[in-house]
């Protein structure tokens, strides 16, 4: 059986009034986001994680940005790079670097960490994916050069076949998207997630906010304590982000040293109104929410994934029981 996205890709058309976007109090794809934000903020930093075998890849996953699980399939957005964008002094064009090189990657796992599909998404110096979300039908995975201010595409993700479809293109580079299933708008955020954008998407015709210039519906993000590298819509008007803040290592450290958190972003503000820091690491001494993630409830709580290496790396999986779980009506996990 082929099942494949709704939206077709259609011409998209300049549209210069921009309308203030309303979001209802929209559920997740599977209805459960009232409940999903409920037990978020039940979290503390004193809250008991349970670590559960991890799921080690089988495959080489360069470096990963995003992270859906849809039934028993996991699908991870990474990019490959071939040549690292390398620094122009001076700046050429307003940009500090040039694109570099690379290939970006969705790929299809299963739960044993067997590979079972790699999607190829980009064009030419636009390569790097971001992190993804999932519509209930499809994934949204945003495509960018890799440097800040430069340009992206936007790709829905038919599963069955895996395929992909360009829905629009952005003179910004985003680095994450989340889909509100409810109000149909895609939030998206900038490099370094310092920016929100977001595109009222119709069932049928032209995404008419595309073509709209990124200064007319940039909205700031008031929040500096962390950038987002990966972000879900759970319902309630809200999206779950993780990500990470470098900071110079401390003395006697070297390198860089890293602050983790897990943030529930109101999106129509936009700005935070739920921020948690995550101090644990995996042995090469990233945080957990350094890229990918993925949260869903579970019987007594939460269960998260999490990729925070590259390559041949681990899914780490945690269990977070809440004493104020609902339990009677969810016999597995799911959104």
């Amino acid at each position: 059986m082929i099942v494949r996205c709704s939206l077709l890709r259609a011409a998209v058309l300049l549209f210069f009034v921009v309308v203030p976007l309303k979001s209802r109090a929209a559920d997740s794809p599977t209805g459960r986001g009232s409940e999903l934000a409920l037990r978020i903020r039940q979290l503390t930093p004193e809250t008991h994680w349970l670590e559960r075998p991890a799921l080690a890849l089988r495959f080489d996953a360069h470096h990963p940005q995003g992270l859906v699980r849809v039934g028993d399939t996991f699908y991870l957005s990474s990019v490959e790079v071939t040549r690292r964008p390398k620094a122009l002094s001076p700046p050429k064009d307003g940009f500090d670097r040039d694109p570099g090189e690379g290939v970006g990657h969705l790929f299809r796992f299963d739960q044993t960490g067997q590979q079972t599909g790699d999607l190829i998404l980009g064009q030419g110096s636009i390569y790097h994916p971001g992190g993804i979300d999932f519509d209930g039908q499809c994934i949204w995975v945003p495509v960018a050069e890799y440097r800040p201010r430069s340009r992206s595409k936007i790709y829905r993700i038919h599963l069955n076949p895996l395929g992909s479809t360009e829905i629009f293109s952005f003179a910004d580079h985003i680095g994450a998207v989340a889909f509100d299933p409810a109000a149909r708008v895609l939030h998206g955020m900038s490099w370094g997630s310092r920016d929100f954008y977001a595109w009222r998407v119709p069932e049928i015709g032209a995404i008419t906010d595309a073509l709209v210039g990124p200064g007319i519906l940039r909205r700031r993000n008031p929040s500096f304590h962390i950038d987002y590298q990966d972000c879900h819509w759970i319902g309630d008007g809200q999206m779950i982000c993780g990500g990470l803040r470098s900071r110079p290592g401390r003395p006697g450290a070297g390198g860089e040293d890293s602050v983790g958190g897990i943030e529930l972003v109101e999106a129509d503000v936009p700005q935070p109104v739920f921020q948690l820091p995550v101090d644990r690491r995996n042995p090469s001494g990233r945080v957990l929410t350094q890229n990918a993630f993925w949260v869903e409830l579970s019987l007594d709580g939460l269960r998260f994934w999490f990729v925070p290496d590259d390559g041949r790396s681990l899914v780490r999986i945690f269990d977070v029981p809440l004493p104020n779980a609902k339990t009677s009506d969810r016999p597995s996990l799911g959104r």
